[in-house]
């Protein structure tokens, strides 16, 4: 009977031991490998798989319209976003609070409010749309080629929860951003993530759906993933070992068997 007690915690410690480390060579970058090993391999050109992105309600977007005549620029409060987001040295990058401060953001009925314009509806237009809208109504107070309209997003905004180093609500000033940039920026899932499962909750017209997004396959960049939308959240769960409580590392993992063997020696001690 001892004898089986032993065997079963032995059988047990191997397996805990094979299926709660994470090898380094899954995670390691630049490793010493057989001279066999694959360097690089070129892929096929994937066409990027885009569409233009329809203004949604309560998007913030970046208008800016100039003028030839500089008392109706003042009316127009020309100084974008952007400019005042240069004149603060780029303090505020990281949650791009002074788009949301000074950018205009469309409202429940997807209407926004300009300067001596008045209320326009952007909703479901794209911002090339969107700055086509804005130019006819400029033409009403000015003559053709003596304006300049500019409208666009106030960066790409995304959250990213769950197993990010850095997790937390961001912003990225470009028009494009593909989901690893998003995943960098926010300083890179963690080594117990599941990458082959990550969520990406999308937000529509409607509502928002959930899709489950495989990181690991290179198909992704042939999806409507590959470049975040605005608004985007992005959730990362954990691997079995972060929900077992096992060891991520050989030490984690090595500290974990010492203790389970103390354990079940104190246990065949006492019932010895």
């Amino acid at each position: 009977m001892a004898n089986y007690r032993i065997i079963v915690l032995g059988l047990s410690s191997i397996l805990l031991f094979q299926v709660s480390c994470i090898s380094n060579k899954k995670v390691v970058y630049m490793q010493k490998l057989a001279p066999s090993a694959m360097v690089s391999q070129g892929g096929e050109l994937i066409p990027y798989k885009t569409e233009d992105y329809l203004l949604q309600y309560n998007d913030v977007v970046d208008i800016t319209m100039t003028t030839s005549d500089p008392e109706l620029n003042i009316l127009l409060n020309t100084t974008s976003s952007l400019e005042q987001m240069r004149m603060l040295g780029g303090n505020m990058m990281g949650g791009g609070d002074v788009f949301y401060l000074n950018g205009f953001t469309l409202n429940n009925l997807g209407i926004v409010e300009l300067p001596m314009i008045g209320e326009i509806k952007l909703v479901g237009l794209s911002t090339e749309e969107a700055k086509l809208m804005v130019e006819s109504e400029l033409k009403k107070y000015v003559r053709d080629n003596e304006y300049f309209v500019r409208v666009r997003l106030g960066g790409i905004r995304y959250s990213a929860i769950g197993e990010f180093v850095r997790p937390g609500k961001y912003t990225i000033l470009q028009n494009r951003v593909t989901i690893f940039e998003a995943i960098a920026n926010a300083g890179d899932l963690t080594t117990v993530a599941k990458r082959n499962a990550v969520r990406v909750i999308r937000q529509y017209p409607n509502g928002s759906r959930a899709h489950i997004v495989n990181l690991n396959n290179d198909e992704i960049m042939n999806s409507e993933f590959y470049f975040l939308k605005p608004n985007d959240m992005i959730y990362a769960e954990p691997m079995k070992v972060r929900e077992l409580g096992t060891g991520v590392t050989l030490v984690q993992t090595t500290q974990l068997l010492i203790s389970l063997a103390t354990v079940g020696l104190l246990v065949f001690t006492a019932t010895k």
